[in-house]
């Protein structure tokens, strides 16, 4: 892997500069590209959730050049190309530096940034070449990462440096952090994908040979949204690109893309024109018949819970770097919750939980939950997850599991009862909570709060705890959490009492 593609042999119009995230953009999408070069401002910002994910990212990244003892940051930032190409080139150079981190190379219009580059040397200690290494906090391979080293490695070989090797350093979800410093040799795995690197980086100049034919045309290409828009990501420009479509595109329709692709194949372009005889699933169904639907079996499913009546939430924050004895990166750790209980004469309480620093969370937030949860009543939940997340603390806290497991055979999830025996219109196909309250109590959405889904709550509360010094956002954040979790539990209690509704309605009609 020391000689490059012959990159200046393909003609290439004189187009806009690319970079490795573009030539990513333009292999999911070539509208996505020319967009993202020519109309930047027509993309959605990314969430909260997302923009977090970004964030966790970088925090990965800078905490993998720990791994390489001597190496040495190019300081100059994105937009400073001219000296950050100018230090690269004076660490390169350079014997005593042993790995360069944030190297940047330009070759026929492609600027990248490499995130480590390792100096190789020979047995007798004298350098050979180059290991190309690529951070993620992702746990694992995937196609996109083959291709972005592709594209790096190209743009690296035709700027004249020898590559040994390529590889990909990513999170290792096997690694349990007891006490003490990080084994970084364990909370990161290195693998090396030299060889399946070098069959895509064969096809890389014709890829951005197009890519930059296709950037100088005077409009965006005409792709029609597919599958492809969400494939290896979320395409920014999804909101552009359906802003015409109709409110029953058949693209809309839950459940198997592969149904969907098959109908738009055949001609079928909204959920509507969905032609009788085709197989869909009840939730496709549903969508399509497009009416409010009670199962006659609704009341007596409901009837099956035992007063007093908990309403339970879980919040979550999952850590790539693990922060507490006995965890492993990207574990779900339960650091909120919230409780709505209900009386049988409907009396209401609320009660709730917090942990607000940098201690492990598990024993005392187990312990305050089962204080509120006591020995009686049935408990509801909104899916799996709570059942999951009080299963671990069993584990986590051993003197309380018997407690804890109890507690699990209480459990009386709300989700599979909506799902298999009520639907309304507005649900969309949909069966999350954010879906299911606007449409059945649109007094209790979600609009109002600071804090609107789980995601964003996670990244918040990393925040508040492990990052944030000011005591006033501190506290804003933690009255944003409090409220956003509570929502979710008062929301499970009026979802009951509308179906409650429902089914007396369905009874007393037939």
């Amino acid at each position: 892997m020391t000689e490059p593609s012959d990159l200046s042999s393909v003609p290439l119009p004189k187009a806009p500069r690319l970079s490795k995230s573009k030539f990513l953009s333009g292999l999911q999408c070539h509208k996505r590209l020319y967009l993202e070069v020519h109309q930047p401002s027509l993309a959605t910002k990314p969430d909260a959730a997302t923009q977090a994910m970004f964030d966790m990212g970088t925090e990965v990244g800078e905490l993998a050049r720990s791994r390489f003892s001597g190496g040495v940051l190019v300081a100059a930032g994105y937009r400073q190309t001219e000296a950050a190409l100018a230090q690269t080139a004076e660490l390169v150079q350079d014997p005593m530096v042993p790995a360069i981190f944030e190297a940047a190379f330009l070759y026929s219009g492609v600027l990248i940034r490499a995130d480590v580059l390792e100096r190789v040397l020979t047995a007798e200690g004298q350098p050979c070449g180059w290991r190309l290494i690529e951070v993620k906090s992702s746990t694992k391979v995937k196609d996109v990462h083959l291709e972005d080293l592709a594209v790096q490695s190209e743009v690296i070989l035709g700027a004249g440096l020898t590559l040994v090797s390529v590889g990909l350093m990513h999170i290792n979800t096997g690694y349990l952090y007891r006490e003490g410093a990080i084994d970084l040799t364990e909370l990161f795995t290195i693998q090396d994908l030299s060889e399946a690197v070098a069959q895509r980086r064969a096809a890389v100049p014709e890829r951005l040979a197009t890519m930059s034919r296709m950037l100088l045309q005077t409009q965006a290409p005409d792709i029609e949204p597919d599958r492809h828009c969400h494939t290896p990501y979320d395409c920014p420009f999804w909101e552009h690109c359906t802003k015409d479509k109709p409110a029953r595109w058949i693209h809309y329709l839950p459940g198997s893309k592969q149904v969907v692709t098959q109908l738009a194949q055949q001609g079928v372009t909204t959920i509507d024109g969905i032609p009788d005889g085709t197989k869909l699933s009840p939730v496709q169904r549903h969508v399509k018949e497009n009416v409010e639907w009670v199962s006659a079996k609704l009341g007596s499913v409901l009837k099956a819970v035992q007063h007093p009546v908990h309403h339970l939430d879980f919040e979550t924050v999952m850590l790539a770097v693990p922060r507490f004895s006995e965890t492993r990166p990207y574990q779900a750790l339960a650091v909120q919750w919230s409780n709505h209980i209900e009386q049988a004469s409907g009396e209401l309480r609320h009660e709730e939980f917090l942990h607000k620093d940098v201690s492990d969370p598990r024993k005392v937030l187990a312990e305050s939950l089962l204080e509120s949860l006591g020995d009686r009543g049935s408990i509801c939940v909104y899916s799996p997850y709570e059942r999951s997340i009080l299963e671990q603390l069993a584990v986590a806290v051993p003197s309380l599991r018997q407690a804890l497991l109890r507690i699990v055979g209480r459990l009386w999830d709300l989700f599979p009862i909506i799902r298999d025996h009520y639907y309304h219109p507005a649900f969309g196909g949909s069966y999350s909570i954010k879906s299911v309250l606007p449409a059945m109590v649109p007094s209790l959405a979600y609009d109002d709060l600071a804090i609107k889904e789980g995601g964003h709550a996670a990244s918040q509360y990393y925040r508040m705890v492990f990052v944030e010094t000011d005591w006033v956002e501190r506290a804003n954040i933690q009255e944003a959490l409090l409220a956003y979790c509570k929502r979710d539990t008062l929301a499970m209690v009026e979802l009951r009492r509308a179906l409650k509704e429902k089914a007396q309605m369905k009874s007393e009609t037939g």
